[in-house]
């Protein structure tokens, strides 16, 4: 499918989100091991979001190259999170590793580059090409320090077939949501499957709901919230969250979902258990590889209220990599990330993912499950991951850990709300 050029050019790249989606299965791959030319092999750590895109990047670049060699593993995002960020300080981290884009978490870009953890990449010819809309999630004080193929949606991947035995029609309103799940629990199917134990995946749903419930109203809330003329408990964000129990309370969820995992949501909605999934596009794949066939599975926007014009949807930058400032491997690594910013590389690494590439020398081809994002993209009626404007790293883990207390029964939404105001008045 082609990408109106219209698009890629007003709205969709103006998306610079940092949302930390990237989490998956922990697996191991790449080389043998044997060394290079260039004097040893690259280590490269990746999010589990980024294998079908980062792993086909590496093995044509091998093709290619002779005597170049790789070990490539990925671990899950709170790993990321903690081991990744303690072997970079230590010194002993992977030459090439997964970075989120913008500010918001202890592996974001703006939170690496300020601890001069990586390396500055802006004399890479493709950094030239990245627009301007983006260079928020690229870019700390006017340098880039992180490579990333493209966009991503957030919204719901469903089962066709689930959808089918229940008599259901792809919803457009909040009322035709819950309506949904009502038809899809009386035939035994689990509405919406929440991995919950997860801790990246408890952000979802609120990242789907806020851009109606918040940015729709008050566009302008990332600026106010900066300025202190805002707050997370005065906003539309009490009310998505008040919609998130909601979901829980009228039992639309898996039995347990604090107790469920990402990888086990996945399979539920793969095999028709469960009819959706709220999640992010680069994680597809993985939805798919759990589906009888592919096919079986497709996406639509998230509702949040009952007027579908009013509905808007979340979109950013996906999951990039950023080179290690003390790896032993750097020219080595900086000739792969010049690879990777070849259009044609660009584009198959972000159809691999089911996001749309950051830039192209012609019509880009977008997975087919993404065409119903693509007006709302036009519209300018999508806003970054909640997460980008947010201004430490305290913030993202105190909204994993409040949703995860209220999913428990644990706490209140103005409770919740309280320590997601006081973690952002923290300082950078």
């Amino acid at each position: 499918m082609a990408l109106d050029r219209s698009i890629s050019r007003r709205r969709l790249l103006q998306l610079t989100g940092a949302a930390t989606l990237g989490g998956a299965l922990a697996a191991c791959g790449g080389g043998n091991g044997s060394g290079s030319s260039s004097g040893g092999t690259l280590k490269i750590i990746g999010a589990g979001s980024q294998e079908a895109g980062l792993r086909k990047a590496l093995d044509d670049y091998k093709k290619a190259n002779a005597g170049f060699d790789f070990n490539l593993s990925f671990s899950p995002a709170d790993q990321l999170q903690t081991a990744l960020r303690a072997q970079l300080a230590a010194g002993n981290a992977p030459d090439l590793h997964a970075v989120y884009p913008g500010n918001g978490s202890a592996m974001s870009m703006v939170q690496l580059s300020k601890a001069n953890l990586l390396t500055d990449l802006s004399d890479q010819s493709w950094t030239q090409k990245i627009p301007a809309g983006f260079k928020g999630a690229f870019q700390n004080d006017g340098k880039t320090f992180i490579f990333s193929p493209g966009t991503s949606v957030l919204g719901v991947i469903y089962n066709k077939k689930a959808f089918g035995t229940a008599g259901v029609d792809v919803p457009t309103t909040w009322s035709e949501l819950l309506s949904a799940c009502e038809k899809l629990k009386s035939k035994g199917i689990v509405p919406i499957a929440l991995g919950a134990q997860t801790p990246w995946v408890t952000q979802l749903i609120d990242y789907a709901l806020v851009p109606g419930t918040v940015y729709a109203k008050t566009p302008d809330f990332d600026d106010k919230m900066t300025a202190g003329n805002a707050s997370f408990a005065d906003s539309g964000w009490a009310e998505a969250m008040e919609k998130y129990l909601e979901l829980q309370k009228k039992g639309f969820f898996n039995d347990n979902p604090n107790g469920t995992t990402y990888e086990q949501a996945t399979s539920m909605v793969g095999t028709g258990k469960a009819a959706m999934a709220v999640q992010v596009s680069a994680v597809l794949q993985a939805f798919r590889k759990a589906a009888p066939a592919p096919n079986d599975l497709g996406m639509f926007p998230f509702p949040a209220t009952d007027v579908a014009a009013d509905n808007w949807i979340p979109g950013g930058v996906v999951v990039g990599i950023g080179l290690n400032v003390k790896s032993k491997q750097a020219e080595q690594a900086k000739k792969f990330l010049e690879y990777c910013g070849q259009p044609d590389v660009v584009n198959a690494w972000a159809e691999a993912v089911a996001c749309v590439p950051l830039y192209s020398d012609g019509d880009a081809k977008v997975d087919p499950v993404l065409k119903p994002f693509l007006p709302y993209l036009s519209d300018d009626k999508a806003v970054p991951f909640m997460d980008q404007r947010w201004p430490n790293a305290e913030v993202q883990p105190t909204h994993f850990a409040v949703v995860q207390e209220l999913l428990g029964g644990k706490t209140t939404v103005p409770n919740a709300l309280k320590k997601m105001d006081e973690a952002y008045r923290k300082s950078a």
